[in-house]
């Protein structure tokens, strides 16, 4: 199947490029695959959103009724020790990372709404498709995607439901997966694309949504939080929304590159939970939904080179979201805006898509990543020193520091050997307010087709009992916030096997990352395969 252009990924940066390709040239094809058995199936995001970009794309929103309603109407930014918590005034806080103006909404719902106006502009756009591999030309110019092929087994051989793949040509291909996509990896490295950069930093973001009871609930307030449970070295810190309908959405962010083989970041979310100031907000609440996801952090001196011979990376996919803020969506869709007015000039006017980088280092989104490049580095020194150090960045020189601190390490080299560090006991569940994770993996809808090959493959299949086990106590049990990982002893062989529950996967792309050895490959599995966040 032949495109003017395809897309790859059909969250905010993918559809933004899409929509905004039609506004340029209504005749331009566009297609766009989504491995989500539907539009916004696999979004995981609070989210305290931003408009600043749909309201150059889409102007008129509100009149074509976008799922943008909760405005943020007061905001508290806490630190907390383990039993009380101490206020930081609003006025303290830098511009950027406040909140007004701002709003709650459901990122999925927005996404499946963007996703109708895509198609109004004649978009085609394929859920439950994934895209496999990328098609090379005989000069390795990107000329396209292939999908997987449906209905193999785990030995790679057809089943009766066995339906091939198909390949999606386009004379650009734009790829648009989020944080960590795995396709947007083979590009970065096969291209050099990330050559003279600081490495990639990432986060593991955790997500609930909690109904609670309506006196404690206050419609448009946002909370943040750091401190505990967290030690003073882990990155990391909380956010509390208050939605419509008398939801919370709740949840944490623990930055990948922390050093305790030991840690959960699962667990360290549930114990955040049980602080007095939040426990007291779930009194009586009832949980309704859970996530996690891989969040994109190393921002400007992390951004590889986003575009390469017939294709350019869009959003978090390079890297664009502001960590100070905790936002990534609306400089998603600002890159995919200026990707699309790239691609238009490229396609009619013969430009080079190496324009693209001029055009992204010209708009305001590379402006908001240069004034916060220097945030995310700063917190290699401790929390403390990091948010003194933050306040005269953003507050007295509004991000303009005369030199940008780099980032030493990528997130897999960070760990202590196991007999180096120190064991954390976390509190028992007790299902009130802290919960394990079947039973969250349950609430993300989670499925995989059965009987498919495992997309989570491992280089070295000894290695996780050769290496990892020994030297870290193998971190993957506590890393992974779905339960995929475990060590068991082979009865008849009596030795200890790594096992891979691979159908409990929530895409959450963590151990892709944080493996210390990068032994643990995540690939797509068959498209519809995953989480349906029905409203995250």
């Amino acid at each position: 199947m032949q495109y003017d252009v395809v897309i790859v990924g059909g969250g905010p940066a993918g559809l933004s490029t899409a929509i905004k390709l039609k506004q340029l040239n209504s005749e331009t094809t566009v297609c766009i695959i989504e491995k989500a058995s539907e539009i916004g199936g696999h979004i995981l995001s609070g989210n305290v959103f931003e408009t600043k970009a749909l309201d150059e794309l889409i102007p008129y929103w509100k009149e074509k009724g976008a799922p943008i309603k909760t405005k943020v109407t007061s905001e508290e930014f806490l630190f907390l020790n383990k039993k009380n918590s101490f206020n930081i005034p609003t006025w303290l806080l830098p511009k950027s990372i406040q909140n007004h103006g701002n709003y709650i909404i459901s990122l999925a719902n927005l996404c499946r709404w963007l996703g109708e106006q895509a198609e109004s502009l004649g978009v085609e756009i394929f859920p439950g498709f994934a895209a496999s591999k990328i098609v090379y030309n005989e000069d390795q110019i990107v000329v396209g995607i292939q999908t997987g092929d449906m209905g193999v087994d785990k030995n790679g051989k057809p089943k009766d439901t066995f339906e091939p793949g198909i390949i999606l040509k386009g004379k650009v291909t734009v790829f648009a997966e989020g944080c960590r996509g795995h396709l947007g990896k083979e590009l970065i490295k096969k291209f050099k694309l990330d050559k003279n950069k600081s490495p990639q930093q990432y986060g593991i973001g955790f997500k609930e949504i909690w109904k609670v009871e309506p006196f404690l609930h206050v419609e448009g307030k946002v909370l943040h939080s750091v401190g505990w449970p967290l030690d003073p070295k882990t990155y990391g810190g909380s956010f509390c929304y208050h939605a419509e309908n008398n939801q919370i959405f709740i949840g944490y962010v623990i930055g990948l590159d922390y050093q305790n083989p030991y840690l959960s970041p699962y667990d360290e979310f549930q114990k955040f939970k049980t602080h007095p100031k939040i426990s007291s907000l779930l009194k009586g609440g009832k949980r309704i939904s859970y996530g996690a996801r891989a969040l994109i952090e190393g921002g400007l001196q992390s951004l590889p080179q986003m575009h390469m011979p017939g294709a350019l990376l869009v959003g978090c996919d390079a890297g664009t979201l502001n960590m100070p803020k905790i936002k990534g969506s609306h400089t998603a869709m600002k890159s995919g805006m200026i990707a699309a007015e790239t691609i238009q000039d490229h396609l009619y006017n013969q430009k080079d898509l190496s324009a693209y980088e001029s055009l992204f280092k010209k708009s305001w989104v590379y402006k908001e990543l240069y004034e916060a490049r220097n945030v995310k580095p700063s917190f290699r020194w401790g929390l403390i020193p990091a948010l003194i150090f933050t306040g005269i960045d953003q507050l007295l020189f509004k991000g303009k520091l005369p030199f940008t601190l780099k980032h030493k390490h990528a997130d897999h080299e960070t760990l202590q050997l196991a007999k180096n560090s120190k064991k954390i006991l976390y509190p028992k569940y007790d299902s009130i307010l802290t919960f394990d994770k079947s039973s969250s993996v349950y609430l993300t809808g989670t499925n995989h087709a059965e009987n498919q090959v495992v997309h989570l493959q491992l280089k070295d299949p000894d290695l996780p009992i050769n290496y990892t086990l020994e030297k870290f106590d193998e971190p993957a049990l506590r890393y992974c916030p779905a339960g995929v990982y475990d060590i068991q002893l082979n009865n008849e062989t009596k030795q200890s096997e790594f096992i891979i529950n691979s159908q409990n996967c929530i895409h959450c792309k963590t151990c892709d990352i944080k493996e210390p050895s990068q032994n643990i490959n995540w690939i797509t599995p068959e498209g519809g395969g995953g989480p349906n966040y029905s409203n995250a």
